[in-house]
């Protein structure tokens, strides 16, 4: 139970990042928004480390850099599919393949949740592909190139998930250390070498450091999780952050809800149930 209400809390707080990231991608160059949010999450993780003791071992560090690694080249896909593809092809895609891959994982190390759960993990399954669905352009036909980035994107994503599960328990919270490390590293990087300016647009600094401390935040509730629980069941219930970024969209900015996007909501509700009932 307790790893059900950890991950679905996750879920809560990635969507409640993803919608300020939103925002500051509407004022702010992509590359700038990515760049920053991995170095504010990096300065927030310092002071929890003694707060969630853990031994910084080689395996802790390295599982968590490659953890951040995949999910640093998930992000950068996932950005170029959206500004190159049709939006309602490239998110479910990437979303669907994020969560199915930590299901597959976890069954091919051995993990049996009950009938129930499994249930739940199928309803969670399709909540994550109506929640992502775009209204108004379910007819386009996307271009191969951003489907493909879509699907790497997807599988970046649910790397990050199978890798954290893999850290020592022992670990405490280094393993994010060493991921917002090597993400941060990476996106440096590949500003450096495209030349492209990370200074934030006007205004859209506070958005920015509000997304990288609550991505964080949500990273730590994550672990916490996956510690505690079935990669099987606490990786779905982490990616039906849509749902969360979509009521915010909704209530904060006034956009409405597809009846496609409703329905998922209420999926997502229902998975969440069944998975906490088991």
């Amino acid at each position: 139970m307790a790893a059900v209400m950890l991950a679905t809390m996750c879920a809560v707080v990635y969507g409640t990042a993803d919608f300020f990231g939103g925002l500051a991608t509407r004022r702010s160059r992509v590359l700038a928004v990515v760049m920053l949010t991995q170095l504010t999450g990096l300065v927030f993780v310092l002071p929890l480390l003694p707060l969630l003791p853990g031994t910084p071992s080689p395996a802790a560090l390295g599982w968590g850099m490659a953890a951040g690694l995949c999910g640093g080249v998930g992000v950068v896909l996932f950005y170029r599919a959206l500004a190159s593809g049709v939006m309602s092809v490239v998110a479910p895609t990437t979303a669907t393949t994020s969560a199915a891959l930590p299901v597959l994982a976890g069954l091919a190390m051995g993990e049996r949740p009950e009938a129930a759960a499994l249930c739940g993990v199928a309803l969670a399954l399709a909540a994550v592909v109506l929640v992502s669905r775009e209204p108004g352009a379910g007819r386009s036909r996307a271009a191969p190139a951003p489907v493909v980035q879509a699907l790497v994107s997807g599988l970046g994503f649910g790397a990050f998930f199978v890798l954290l599960k893999q850290v020592p328990a022992e670990a405490g919270l280094w393993p994010l250390f060493g991921a917002r490390l090597a993400s941060a590293v990476a996106a440096g990087a590949l500003a450096l070498a495209s030349g492209r300016t990370v200074r934030p647009g006007k205004g859209a600094l506070p958005a920015i450091v509000t997304a990288g401390i609550l991505d964080m935040l949500a990273n730590v509730l994550y672990l916490m999780a996956v510690q505690r629980g079935l990669l099987t069941v606490v990786a779905v219930l982490a990616s039906l952050y849509p749902a969360s970024t979509l009521l915010l969209a909704r209530y904060v900015l006034g956009e409405r809800l597809s009846a496609l996007q409703a329905a998922g909501v209420g999926l997502a509700l229902g998975a969440v149930a069944l998975i906490a009932s088991a």
